[in-house]
């Protein structure tokens, strides 16, 4: 009776899955019903970051096997799977675009519909049915029409991500010659900011690092920058430090608020070890901003006299003015007092120094 059973089902989806391109598991056309068994169409995930959100496409692989596919195997003009066997799904782990148009987080069924010039990408509520054979157009959630071309030959049924950018990439159905793209984005800035504000809640939250990673990355977007004053200044009431405030010195610059920014700064300054003081003039100088690094130098050894940055830093103020003796002198001291890890990077400036080339440029 059982072996009847199976018989019966194993007919019937063969006469569907002929029409919808998967390849039955058994020679009399069945599909494994009870067991977990090897399938022709194997099971395929592909996934991609976009921002701090994930798309993930769950499908199984249906093979070519030099067969036509497209207008034969896979008809013109009716919904197909997108795949085999069961709802091939794709999911988004926040709000999203697809080509241009919103679409919420969540799993999704995925259909199309091919045609020569156009297809049709359908993003089904449903998303738990066995191929398309149930699909209701009722459920819908989103339906865009792309442009197919002609790319690669894949035997094997593929989906990849291409043309990443920092706020979206181009899902593409590839199979035989037909590569299918279509445009999935994310705003990056919204969906960073709510998980942000989210984090913050949980052990972020808790220290001074969290809230000036926070307003950081607000500065370095240009984003929300009342907001990141606010962290900033949580971060300082965590823990008083040299980084805090002068993150909150660049967001006030940044807001256009130049005096109460120079008063963070100067605070800042004052809060800073030799290195602190020392990395932040070499990032002025690197950034062309000479003028500011060689007044900030001179504090470093300044701060502490015995630091090997501080004899570094002079050293970077002697070569500037010309006085190579003195610089090299002051190299000497820097490469006698570094760890051993630097001393391979600043033994060539020592060279140059003794060649009277200034190491500043």
């Amino acid at each position: 009776m059982r072996n009847i059973t199976r018989v019966l089902l194993g007919l019937s989806l063969s006469l569907a899955i002929c029409v919808m391109s998967a390849h039955a598991q058994f020679k009399n056309g069945s599909q494994p019903t009870e067991l977990n068994l090897p399938r022709v169409s194997q099971h395929g995930e592909t996934v991609q970051t976009i921002g701090i959100s994930t798309v993930t496409i769950h499908y199984s692989r249906p093979l070519a096997n030099g067969r036509e596919i497209w207008g034969k195997i896979v008809p013109y003009g009716k919904v197909w799977r997108a795949g085999a066997n069961e709802n091939t799904t794709i999911t988004f782990s926040d709000d999203a675009t697809i080509e241009g148009k919103p679409l919420a987080a969540g799993t999704y069924g995925l259909h199309m519909i091919p045609d020569k010039d156009q297809w049709t990408i359908i993003f089904s509520k449903n998303a738990t049915s066995w191929g398309s054979f149930s699909y209701d157009e009722k459920e819908d959630a989103l339906r865009v029409t792309v442009k197919p071309s002609s790319g690669e030959s894949f035997d094997t049924l593929t989906y990849t991500f291409d043309d990443v950018k920092p706020e979206s990439a181009l899902a593409t159905l590839r199979w035989e010659k037909a590569a299918v793209p279509f445009r999935v984005g994310f705003d990056v800035k919204e969906v960073t900011l709510k998980s942000i504000r989210n984090q913050l809640r949980n052990v972020g939250g808790f220290t001074w690092a969290g809230y000036d990673e926070a307003a950081n990355w607000c500065l370095d977007n240009n984003y929300n920058l009342e907001e990141a004053l606010k962290w900033e200044d949580m971060s300082i009431q965590g823990e008083d430090r040299f980084e805090n405030w002068e993150t909150k010195s660049r967001i006030l610059a940044a807001m256009g608020k130049k005096d109460e920014s120079e008063k963070a700064l100067a605070t800042a300054l004052g809060k800073a070890n030799a290195t602190q003081l020392y990395v932040y003039a070499r990032g002025l100088q690197r950034a062309g901003d000479t003028k500011r690094a060689f007044e900030i130098y001179p504090q470093v050894s300044q701060k502490d006299p015995s630091h090997w940055l501080g004899h570094l830093a002079q050293a970077r103020i002697a070569s500037k003015n010309g006085d190579f003796s003195t610089a090299s002198r002051e190299m000497k001291q820097a490469i006698a007092g570094a760890p051993d890890v630097n001393k391979p990077f600043l033994e060539p400036m020592l060279a140059k120094l003794d060649a009277k080339t200034d190491i500043n440029n």
